[in-house]
Order: structure tokens, then sequence, then C-alpha cells
């Protein structure tokens, strides 16, 4: 398997890289997990019960849950796991300022205690990106701001740590002793049952090789093939095209707002109102049949769709970006534009943002690197000609972003926040008022409400819809649709 990225990070809950989430998927467990219809399923979770006055949720451990060094998984285990999460995670920092207490009731039972009702506990529990792995207490006990050095799961697969060479190949091979539910798999959640002895990762940066290695049967399968390529593959019988996150993609542009010149909104604005997202789509996916231009933050054809407060941006309106960047006080602060050069799903929307934003005024430094460097130093909150940043395009699955609970880029908590640590009371506000609210179409104004509240204070830009199908060899079977590639049903003939 070629994937998008290579992995060069372990820790799933230090980055929301999707790569490093995959690796997650494959060596830890779950509470939780959404189904292929995108509900919230239990997982490592037997039975739950909610008090009456909704403050206390209890929940008990299935049986036979254990970890690949053979010692059980218990509430000792799920307790560190969830604190270190919450500190990390948008939405587990929401739900854990209505936490009072988590504790052990027996080794199977934990009970989670809050201050004040909340409909997002499942949510938080079984979200697709972000997840709170599992892992044993003393991993788990690490610092949030450290990444973990062992790697000891209780997932379907085991992580081969001695066989893993950055920039070569990754190796996991078959959990013997896991047990899966009974139900069927279906997307993250059901049984996982893994069907094939090992699973190799293999690095490959240049599309054509990885194209050419499909066909000729050294490898079975690509995660994100390179949609110029696509006529090349769809001609040969031995292999075929899947689209198995039917839900698609958005293209995100970040910014990092602790310094000149994105710590001014009036500047933010100027870039968004420079941007079309035609421009970023045919960069990189060029067939439309692909491709979606929405100004919907939430994403087009979603229940919390809207174009409102967006309507004059993303137009590439230079004239009234250049207002803009005069209003901002605008004074030639070069911009540092973290480039990734090796995710071709990636690598030309930086060049195209540098086109676009110089052609409004602004001065472009853009810097090249690998994706895990990215990923590594877009963590630094150093400034930007020491080391830092200022800006940087990334991609989300559309299941990330169509909540506005789990939608990471507008959590604007300031320090706590994802990377570029915006800070948006008024934005908070909203979200808080939409994670209390139980009626949906009150739910909606918050979201609409949401969504003007960044057009005026951009967290970020978005700048399209895609879709991606897998590429793989016809004998292989039993791939899932799901918001994350992932490995167990699988079949190889």
């Amino acid at each position: 398997m070629v994937n998008h990225s290579d992995l060069k990070i372990l820790d799933p809950i230090w980055t929301t890289a999707y790569i490093v989430r995959n690796h997650g998927y494959m060596i830890y467990d779950t509470l939780f997990a959404l189904d292929g219809n995108l509900e919230v399923k239990p997982q490592m979770v037997d039975t739950w019960k909610v008090s009456d006055d909704k403050l206390t949720w209890t929940f008990a451990l299935r049986d036979g849950l254990e970890f690949h060094d053979g010692t059980p998984v218990t509430s000792a285990d799920v307790i560190p796991s969830l604190k270190r999460w919450a500190v990390r995670d948008p939405l587990g920092q929401m739900l854990w300022t209505k936490v009072v207490d988590v504790k052990a009731i027996d080794p199977k039972t934990f009970q989670i205690v809050l201050k004040a009702p909340t409909g997002i506990m499942l949510q938080a529990l079984g979200k697709p990106s972000g997840n709170p792995f599992i892992m044993p207490k003393k991993v788990a006990e690490t610092d949030p701001g450290k990444q973990i050095d062992e790697y000891t799961g209780s997932g379907p697969f085991i992580f081969k740590k001695e066989e893993w060479k950055p920039g070569d190949k990754t190796v996991y091979v078959k959990n013997p002793k896991y047990k899966p539910r009974a139900e069927p798999a279906s997307g993250l959640a059901g049984g996982k049952i893994a069907k094939v002895d090992r699973v190799e990762w293999v690095a490959m940066p240049d599309q054509q090789t990885v194209v050419n290695a499909l066909i000729r049967g050294e490898i079975d399968m690509i995660e994100s093939p390179q949609h110029d390529l696509f006529k090349v593959m769809e001609a040969d019988p031995n292999i075929k095209l899947e689209n198995l996150n039917k839900w698609g993609n958005q293209y995100i542009f970040r910014f990092n707002q602790l310094f000149k010149p994105f710590d001014n909104a009036k500047i933010r604005q100027a870039v968004i109102t420079a941007f079309n997202q035609k421009d970023f789509l045919d960069g990189v996916i060029g067939d439309p049949k692909y491709y979606k231009v929405c100004k919907a933050m939430f994403m087009c054809d979603t229940p919390y769709a809207t174009t409102k407060g967006m309507e004059a941006m993303y137009d590439s309106n230079f004239a009234k970006a250049k207002e803009l960047l005069k209003e901002g006080g605008y004074d030639g602060t070069p911009v540092v534009l973290m480039h990734s050069t090796d995710l071709y799903v990636l690598t030309n929307l930086a060049p195209v943002a540098k086109s676009l934003m110089e052609r409004a005024g602004i001065k472009v430094d853009m810097q090249s690197m690998d994706w895990q460097t990215l990923v590594s130093r877009r963590a630094r909150k150093d400034p930007p000609d020491k080391g830092g940043w200022n800006a940087f395009l990334t991609s989300s699955a559309a299941v990330d972003i169509v909540d506005p609970l789990a939608n990471t880029y507008i959590n604007a908590v300031g320090e706590n926040a994802w990377f570029g640590w915006p800070k948006d009371d008024e934005l908070l506000r909203l979200r808080a008022a939409f994670a209390d609210e139980t009626d949906p179409a009150k739910q909606k104004e918050l979201a609409t409400a949401m969504q003007v509240r960044v057009s005026e204070n951009p967290t970020h830009g978005y700048v399209g819809q895609w879709y991606a199908p897998v590429a793989l060899r016809k004998n292989v079977t039993g791939n899932l649709i799901s918001p994350v590639t992932i490995f167990w049903n699988i079949e190889k003939k």
C-alpha cells in the first residue's frame, strides 16, 4: 500500500495529520466509532447509561480487551487516555469544560461526571479524526505536549517498530488475540477482523512510479492516486478505482494569528477576497468531475450549508483585497508560506496561493518542505523569521468539517486552539450555544452565525471541495466505505 504520505510521527494525540490518525486506527482501539452511515456506535464499550439528571455517564468495557503485550485493558488505562486527549482535541476541550470528574468504578467500569448536561458526549468520544485512542496507563500519562515513545495498542494490528524505516516502509502484522465485536464491520465500527497477516505501507514519492508499481502488481493499493493518472489505471483490466470516502474533502488555508501580518482581521479578509477556489482546484485536481467550487464553510450539500457572509469573498477581487490591506495597515511584511512538496494533493496549492496573494499586493516567502517536516514545524510558535510560519495549506475530510463542533478550524480558543491559535470569544460563544441547543432550526441559525463571524474575523480560508477514489488491484476486496482508510475486512485473493 502506498499512502498519501510517509509516516514519521507515531503519536495520534500529538498531531491531527491524517497519516498519523490512520496509524492510530491500525494499532489502537476506540471507545466509540462512526459506522458507514456516520452514526456513533460502541466499540470498546459494551454498555453505558446516563443518570436521570444527565450528569453521570457510566460506561462498561466489553470482555476480551487486551493490549498487544497481553495485559488487559482496564478503566485505569481509559481515564488517562481520555484526559490526555482532552487537552489537545478541540471537541475534547469543549467536553471537558463540563466535566467534574472521571473515575474508575472497577477495572471494567468508569464514570464521567458532568457539572452540566451536554449532548456532545458520544459525538466527542466517537469522532473519526482526533478520536481518543486508548493506550496503556503508563503511555497515556505522557505529557500532552510531548510525543509518546511506546506504541502498544489493543487494536487489530500490531506495529512492528523494528521494521519501521521512515522514507521506506511501515509494517503491521495481524493481532492474533484481537477479539472483534460480533456486529458486521461498518465504517470505523463493528467487527474489525484482520483478514491479512501483514500490511506494509511503502513510501514512494513519485506518482508515476507508484502507478507503474500498481500495474505490475508490486503493490496492491494506492490511497491517493494522482487525478491526471486515472485514465492510465482505468485502462488496465486488473485495476479498479473505488471512492471509499463518499463525503469528500475540503482544502484549507490556515493563518497564524500570533504574528504580523495575519494578526489583523482585515489582512486575513484581504487574502480570502483575493482567492478563488477554481484556481486551486484546477491546479491540483483538474477534472471538474472530482471537485466542487463551494463558498459554504460547512461544505455544500450538508445540513449547515450556506453562503451567508461569504458572498463577496473567494472571487479574486484584487481591487477590494488591496483596499482591505490598506485598511489593515499592511506594511509589506512578508508572509512565510509553508509549501508541502511530497503530497500531490497539496503540492500545487501553495504556488496558487502565492500567486493570488502577490496579485493583491502581499509579499510571499514560500518555503518548500516535505509534509512531515511541515507537520512538525506548524506546531512551533516561534516568529516566522525564527523558524516559525505565517500560513500553510492542508485538507480535511468532510466528516471533520460539516459539524460545527468537530470543525477544528473554528475552535478559536487561543493558546489551545489548532495550529494558528486564533482567539475569538464571540465564535466560542456561538459554538457553546450550538452544543447546548437541541432545536435543529436554531442550530442551523447558530451555524450560519458562525460562518458570518468567520467572514468578519477569519480563522482560515477554505478553497474548494474535492473527491478522490483509491486505486487497487482487482484481487483486493472488502474495502469499507469510511472517512478513514482502514485495513480490517480487506482480503487479497
